[in-house]
Formats: C-alpha cells, structure tokens, sequence
C-alpha cells in the first residue's frame, strides 16, 4: 500500500496492515486445519462460512483503509464465488439444495450483508455478479418478499416483482426515500436512515467493533446500500456527511459509465492485451494505465499476489 487515506476515522495504518497480515496467515491455517465439527459435511459447511465472512471482511477493510475503487473489483468477484461455494456446503450439511447462504427474513445483520454485496455488485457496475449472488437468494424463496431487495434489483435485473413489505424496520426510511413525494424528502429520508443504521444493528456481530482497539475485527461500518439506492434512483445526497455513507463508491459509479467491463475477459500477465484501453491490476497501487490491442501486459512477480492479472476498466 503506497499510501492510507482512510475513509473512516476509526481506523489505523496499523490496524489495516494487521488485518492483511492475519488474513493471510488465516488463509494458511485454513489449508491445513480443520474446523471443529460433527461430520465431514458440517466441517466443509464452517470453513465455507468463515473464509467468505474473511473475504467480506478484506472487501470492507480496504474500503475503509481508503485503497482505490478498482481494487475492490477482483475481491468482490472472489467474494460472489465465495457465497456460491458457501452456499453449496451449507445445502449439502442441511441437507436442503436450495438454502440460502444468508437468514435474510431472520437475522437483520445478515440480511445487511446481503444489500451490502448488492450494493457493491450495483455501484461497481458488476451486474453479471450480481446474477449470480441474487440467484443464491432467490432459489430459497425470497423472491419478491421485501421491498428493498426488490428496489435495488429492479433497475438492472428484469423481470423483477414489485412488493409493498419489507423485513426489518431499519430499512423503513430507505423505503421512504425511494417513494418520497419530492427531492427534498428522498433526501432527508437518505440521511435519517444513515442515522439511525448503526444503532439498530445492536445485535450485529461487528456492532462496536471499533472500541476493542488496534487488535480489533473493525474492519469499518458501512451503508453500502444506501448509496446503491441514491445511485439508482437520483437522489441528491450532496449535503449527506454520515460516516456510514460510502459517498466515494457512489462517486466511482456515477463517474463510471457502465460499460460492457464484465465482458471483457482478464488477462495473466506475459499475455497480449485483448482490447485497447484501460486496465488495471491489484498486484501494483496506481496501475491504471492504456494498452494497445496485442501489447504484452506487464508482469509484477515481486508482488505479494502470487502473480499479475489485469482487469479492464474502460475505453476512456
């Protein structure tokens, strides 16, 4: 990391750098450890669990630690694969092939990370991830149940239901700000829910988390769904200032037009590049840059990721 400008005022250098540093030494463990557990199938059930919830965690922490947007992109294709595998162990263990990853009717935390991954799939414009999350979700019947899952899926998923309920009572204001009578009301409704958000995940496994100090689990508190609903819907967050509000991810979706991103394959270094235009890698901070059409995309060996793969990030 050649830089921390971090997005929350919780958060340390070294807090991140511990973070990076446990991740991987967790990911090592996990290779050669086993979960305690009752069966084979409840074992695989666990790590599953538990290296998704990792991989959110390191989605949040470099948002929080202030990485570039683009850094966040590979992550969350990681963290969508991650859910699917999740997915299958827990209907192998339960015994039931359709469950769903998360208790999004029971358990309001689960049901945040649930918009929170949606929210990320929107505002990095990842809509082919989003498919593949939603049908995880959708296959276990919740499917046209709860009006803010609807809402943020109905303007980039056809076909989707409109519905006049919702789960949990923390999301009423974000209700409200969708179907506010004037601009004026979206917006106050957008910050009165960003509030009132932290407090009403008391239960949350990751509620004043900041308070244990720099060996902590905080990894930052965000709204990610908020700013998925102020992108998708117009609505002028312009005077919103709440700590929760990821404004620079909705900043990064409003000044990247969509664009066909998720179409274009990533390249392994030593490879020609495919299209010309912009590409980036997560092996090396600021690597944005343009290649031509058959010029041989640059490899980073010295990088912690074992090896350099390039994602395309425009024409312009």
């Amino acid at each position: 990391m050649s830089h921390f400008n971090k997005r929350q005022t919780f958060y340390t250098e070294n807090q991140y750098r511990i973070f990076l540093k446990e991740y991987d030494e967790v990911l090592e463990l996990c290779k050669t450890n086993t979960f305690e557990s009752d069966s084979p199938e409840q074992e695989a059930s666990l790590r599953a669990r538990h290296l998704q919830g990792l991989l959110l965690d390191k989605v949040l922490a470099c948002y929080t630690a202030g990485e570039e947007i683009e850094l966040l992109i590979p992550l969350l294709e990681e963290l969508v694969e991650k859910y699917e595998i999740r997915q299958n162990k827990l209907a192998l263990y339960e015994d039931a092939p359709t469950i769903s990853p998360l208790a999004i009717d029971d358990w309001p935390y689960q049901y945040e990370e649930c918009v929170q991954v949606i929210g990320l799939c929107i505002l990095l414009h990842r809509t082919d991830l989003l498919k593949r999350f939603v049908t995880l979700i959708d296959d276990a019947g919740y499917a046209g149940d709860d009006t803010i899952y609807e809402d943020l899926l109905c303007k980039v998923l056809p076909g989707r239901s409109d519905v006049d309920q919702w789960y949990h009572d923390v999301y009423s204001p974000l209700v409200q700000t969708i179907y506010a009578k004037t601009k004026e009301d979206a917006a106050r409704f957008l910050e009165k829910y960003c509030c009132e958000w932290y407090a009403a995940f008391e239960q949350a496994p990751w509620h004043d988390t900041h308070l244990q100090g720099e060996e902590g689990s905080y990894v930052g508190y965000w709204a990610i769904e908020a700013g998925a609903i102020a992108f998708l819907y117009g609505i002028d967050d312009s005077k919103i200032d709440h700590m929760v509000y990821p404004s620079d991810l909705v900043e990064y979706a409003r000044n990247h037009p969509i664009s066909n991103a998720s179409q274009v394959a990533r390249i392994d270094a030593g490879q020609p590049c495919s299209k010309t235009g912009y590409w980036f890698t997560p092996a090396q901070a600021n690597s944005r840059r343009r290649f031509s059409h058959r010029e041989i995309m640059p490899d980073f060996g010295d990088s912690n990721s074992n090896h350099t793969i390039w994602y395309w990030t425009g024409e312009d």
